[in-house]
């Protein structure tokens, strides 16, 4: 098992005999009602918020939001960075009964109004800094009445969210009932899904509460840490871990954007126990020059949990090697949780993603739906208990991933005789770069668009930094033929690209063939494309 650097004194570990309060003292709203003057947010400013604060601000609005005519079962959007309103515009669709869907503000507009026209948004709240994009949004959505667009800040056609929230009572809402998330994840058609729960029946508060046994999972003490916020709000991985660790009592220490250094520095500053990172994180972390990593105690840690894309072995054991035995790795999606690995059962078991989490059962079933023997690689499905999630306004797509109540993110993998999983691949066409999903038809029909191409295929190849990076391969009317003829060619379709697609989602090279190798009946050969980059590699995903 790997030590501890010499001069950093070794942590606690956490009992299994640590007493854990009654779920009346946990949960955001509880927690507000008993300790208001504890801290609940360290912003990137540097600024504080109390649990009272946070509380009285998502109050107004929640007042503000049913003055605008909203009730419950109706959507709100946000497009916003990691600030307090990140918190408090959840919270107040959290106790009102609505539906909340928080944008990735490097979409496009056009992007955005396509989410916000499926989603069926009422309001739309927005941050100055994304007023170009927003703005963009609300021309091409015209689904959302001008006088539901709020701002943070100034953005021309939009009202200020402080004007609504600004004489409205601070205490809580009346008939309060619990909202919901509904996150968007992109699919193989190109086209992102709302995955649509049912409202809570509980009261928010006990709702509150009842997420804070997600904190006992991972070996949280509630009332006792700071969860780091690096990634950003609106995507799935970031916000449980945040939302799981405030409903404990943990002080939110949130920035707006990863800086490796500056992750080591708030570490150190504020003693910060836990945090959720992504393997791109590791590998800049490990990046850094080794006095630099040396120089920074980060003996406060307790729990680094990561996920969102395959890990490889020694990345992984490098960072245990550094920050100790306290990775912790967990396996899913947008759609539900599957797994989660203790970091001594990865270390028994390198490359594993652990066992079921608590109420969840793992399935492997071959293409004939059958039971695959432990070992035996087939399509990974998940079944938990609860309602069963569903695409929004997608019956065919809900279909398609569940047998029965068990449900698949279209990965491959195997069961070992000890019921710990590992994944081979994905059945999908998803490409992982730096913890994010982009999908293949999306920017293969973005591109097709260009006049020169005559077909394309994008697919994924291995990259140390970013897990994958996007590679277009692409026949032209006219194949180039000399390398300035192929730079220029590549710089307008990368350009053609960024014009139409957020910029994570374009391809970060191009490469050039006379014909691209399909099936009778059209279908692409996609594996044998992926084969030429994978090769040389040490891993399939």
């Amino acid at each position: 098992m790997p030590t501890l650097p010499p001069q950093f004194p070794a942590r606690r570990p956490t009992s299994k005999t640590d007493a854990w309060p009654s779920l009346e003292q946990l949960g955001f709203w509880n927690i507000a009602e008993r300790e208001p003057d504890r801290s609940a947010l360290v912003l990137p400013d540097g600024s504080t918020w109390t649990f009272g604060e946070v509380r009285r601000e998502a109050n107004r609005l929640a007042h503000g939001l049913r003055a605008l005519g909203l009730k419950p079962g109706d959507s709100i959007a946000t497009l916003l960075p990691n600030d307090t309103h990140a918190y408090t515009t959840r919270l107040a669709a959290f106790q009102t009964g609505l539906y909340i869907t928080p944008l990735n503000h490097h979409l496009t507009g056009q992007e955005i109004a396509y989410v916000l026209g499926d989603a069926e948004a009422r309001v739309l709240i927005a941050d100055e800094r994304f007023a170009d994009t927003a703005r963009r949004a609300l021309a091409e959505s015209g689904t959302i009445d001008s006088a539901h667009c709020l701002s943070i800040g100034e953005i021309e056609g939009f009202s200020e969210l402080a004007e609504l929230t600004r004489n409205q009572p601070d205490g809580d809402p009346p008939e309060r009932c619990a909202g919901q998330l509904m996150l968007y994840t992109s699919g193989t058609t190109g086209r992102p899904k709302g995955v649509r729960r049912p409202l809570p029946s509980e009261d928010p508060s006990d709702w509150a509460a009842q997420r804070a046994i997600f904190a006992r999972a991972f070996g949280l003490r509630p009332f006792d840490g700071s969860q780091l916020v690096v990634g950003p709000l609106y995507h799935a991985g970031p916000s449980v871990f945040s939302w799981g660790s405030l409903d404990a009592g943990h002080q939110q220490i949130v920035t707006d954007r990863f800086d490796p250094e500056e992750t080591l520095r708030l570490i150190e500053t504020h003693r910060v126990t836990n945090t959720h990172l992504v393997a791109t994180m590791f590998h800049r972390l490990l990046a850094l020059p080794a006095a630099v990593r040396a120089g920074y105690d980060v003996s406060s840690l307790r729990m680094v949990a990561h996920s969102a894309a395959p890990t490889p072995i020694e990345l992984k054991r490098q960072m245990m090697d550094w920050w100790g035995p306290i990775i912790w790795e967990t396996y899913g999606g947008t759609e539900g949780a599957a797994t989660i690995c203790k970091p001594h059962h990865w270390l028994a078991k390198p490359g594993t993603v652990g066992r079921p989490v608590r109420d969840a059962r793992i399935t492997i079933l071959d293409e004939e739906d059958k039971p695959c023997r432990p070992g035996t690689p087939g399509r990974i499905f998940v079944e938990r208990e609860g309602p069963k999630m569903e695409y929004w306004k997608d019956p065919e797509k809900t279909r398609e991933i569940h047998r029965g109540n068990a449900l698949t993110l279209g990965d491959i993998g195997y069961v070992d005789e000890d019921g710990f999983l590992f994944l081979t691949g994905r059945a999908s066409e998803a490409i992982i770069t730096g913890g994010v999903n982009v999908y293949p038809a999306e920017v293969e029909n973005a591109l097709m668009e260009h006049p020169e191409v005559v077909d394309l295929a994008v697919i994924g190849a291995p990259d140390d930094e970013w897990g994958e990076r996007i590679v277009g391969i692409v026949q032209t009317r006219t194949l180039p033929e000399t390398d300035s003829e192929k730079q220029a060619l590549s710089d307008e379709l990368l350009a053609f690209a960024r014009e139409r697609l957020a910029g994570f989602k374009c391809p970060r090279e191009i490469h050039f063939r006379s014909e691209l190798p399909r099936e009778e009946n059209g279908k692409l050969y996609r594996r044998r494309l992926r084969e030429a980059f994978w090769q040389d590699s040490n891993r399939s995903i």
